[in-house]
């Protein structure tokens, strides 16, 4: 539980330090950039400024030795349920918030809603074979957020993925079952066949709903 705390800890008093730009040494950036790693896995609390700006005060005083007599094994479970109560709060109001936006998808042209909520756009017809749930496929994507923005894409990184579809989340299990090599597809996933409510920190929240754009390469052979 010490190491759960302190790792916490020094990602907050890196979160509210100076920015990279204002270091002397290349230590220092270092210590910058592992304090902005390890902030990543505080996403699921989604402090405000004015929760970050009380934590910070905490750390001061603690490193100072004026932090009282605080039991920090007592607040393991505390910290837990804050982040799953955070998590929650922020899961449903992004699930709201993409109501309306799979609605509107849903009409769109050609689209397909299957039983699990996906919806299914062939972009291009494929002539190959089409893959099984335990089949590895290698594929070129490109994901984002309903807003547009980009989270993860090997067309940007120009480098297609491989992997089994047995391996990912259950929109591109079932999706990309529904191809043929060759193809292109977009899949508009909403976040119970995703990430969930735990969504994928820090670019995923929880509750979202994602759009990939997938083109099936090959199904690789074992």
């Amino acid at each position: 539980m010490h190491t759960a705390i302190a790792i916490i800890l020094t990602a907050l008093y890196f979160l509210c330090s100076p920015a990279p730009s204002t270091a002397q040494s290349d230590t220092d950036k270092t210590l910058y950039a592992l304090g902005v790693a390890m902030s990543q896995n505080l996403a699921a609390f989604n402090l405000s400024p004015a929760e970050v700006a009380v934590v910070n005060k905490g750390i001061k005083e603690g490193v100072a030795g004026k932090a009282g007599d605080i039991d920090l094994r007592a607040y393991g479970p505390k910290f837990q349920a804050l982040a799953k109560q955070r998590s929650a709060a922020v899961a449903a109001k992004e699930k709201e918030r993409a109501q309306s936006f799979l609605a509107s998808a849903a009409k769109g042209k050609g689209v397909k809603k299957t039983p699990s909520g996906l919806l299914y756009q062939e972009i291009k017809a494929g002539s190959g074979s089409s893959p099984k749930a335990t089949d590895r496929v290698k594929v070129h994507y490109h994901g984002t957020l309903p807003d547009g923005t980009v989270f993860d894409s090997s067309v940007e990184r120009k480098k297609p993925a491989t992997f089994g579809l047995n391996q990912v989340i259950k929109c591109w299990t079932e999706g990309v079952q529904m191809m043929k090599v060759g193809g292109k597809s977009k899949l508009i996933c909403p976040s119970g066949i995703a990430y969930g409510d735990r969504g994928s920190p820090p670019r995923i929240k929880p509750g979202a709903a994602l759009i990939f754009e997938v083109e099936l390469l090959d199904i690789v052979k074992k």
